[in-house]
């Protein structure tokens, strides 16, 4: 297991921009403003950049997954997503100053397609989900252009066939919503054939935003029991929910083991 460590990520951007490498996983020291400053830099600069949303469940799957842990490390933005990020950067001492939800982002960049115009593809969740999620959002947001939704699948006999039908759109950014780690790595596979500024993995978001499945009250999201309210709204996500304290376990270990070290896999744009 790679210790943590904490260092500068110096992406020519608006900002500079700390990380913190948590179990060995890459976590950007950013603001939501940042973020959204990054994207609008991003699409300006119309080169493929992949985001990825940062939660535990995706330090500790890195961890048995090499190939997602690089496809993290390197990736353009790699957001604080879940509580147990922010709680972890902070007992580690590089704390990130706060979360940038996977879901939260994605109405956001809603609203700023709405008064920019910038494309939004939506690919992945159930048949039919995408599509609601971008009319609810075009409903929220009037003047929000969606570029096309589909539903698709991560598999390799797919690929071809799924790029074609994005590019034909010519969208500023893509949400990709296929789950983790499966979406991370379909981005990483392609993304040089997107050809789309943005691509960002949002996992369960198209459901939460369409109302397939309830979100948790702004209360308890504000206080970080998110994955309680899942737990009992979902309990078959029991097994997955495992990873929560198991990724508490490995970070009070890492510290007391803690050295300062080098990241294996430096971000791609170093």
């Amino acid at each position: 297991m790679l210790p943590d460590s904490c260092g500068r990520c110096s992406i020519r951007h608006t900002v500079d921009l700390s990380s913190v490498y948590i179990l060995g996983v890459r976590v950007d020291c950013v603001t939501f403003q940042q973020t959204l400053e990054l994207i609008e830099t991003f699409i300006a600069q119309g080169t493929p950049h992949q985001i990825v949303t940062v939660n535990p469940e995706f330090v500790m799957m890195a961890q048995r997954n090499l190939t997602f842990r690089k496809v993290i490390n390197q990736s353009a933005l790699a957001l604080p997503d879940g509580i147990g990020v922010w709680w972890a950067s902070r007992y580690l001492g590089c704390p990130v100053p706060e979360r940038v939800p996977g879901v939260d982002l994605v109405v956001r960049l809603a609203q700023l397609s709405a008064c920019k115009g910038y494309r939004m593809y939506f690919l992945g969740a159930m048949p039919g989900v995408a599509a609601r999620a971008a009319a609810v959002l075009q409903r929220r947001f009037p003047g929000a252009v969606v570029a096309g939704s589909y539903a698709g699948s991560p598999r390799i006999e797919e690929n071809a066939a799924i790029v074609r039908r994005i590019r034909a759109q010519n969208p500023d950014i893509l949400f990709v919503a296929f789950g983790a780690p499966a979406q991370d790595l379909w981005i990483a596979r392609n993304l040089a054939a997107l050809r789309v500024p943005v691509c960002v993995g949002v996992g369960g978001s198209f459901d939460y935003i369409a109302g397939v499945r309830p979100l948790a009250p702004q209360w308890m999201r504000k206080i970080g029991l998110e994955w309680f309210y899942r737990l009992i709204t979902q309990p078959w996500r029991w097994r997955r929910m495992l990873a929560l304290p198991l990724f508490v376990w490995y970070v009070l270990w890492s510290k007391s083991n803690w050295k300062i070290c080098h990241p294996a896999d430096p971000p791609s744009h170093l």
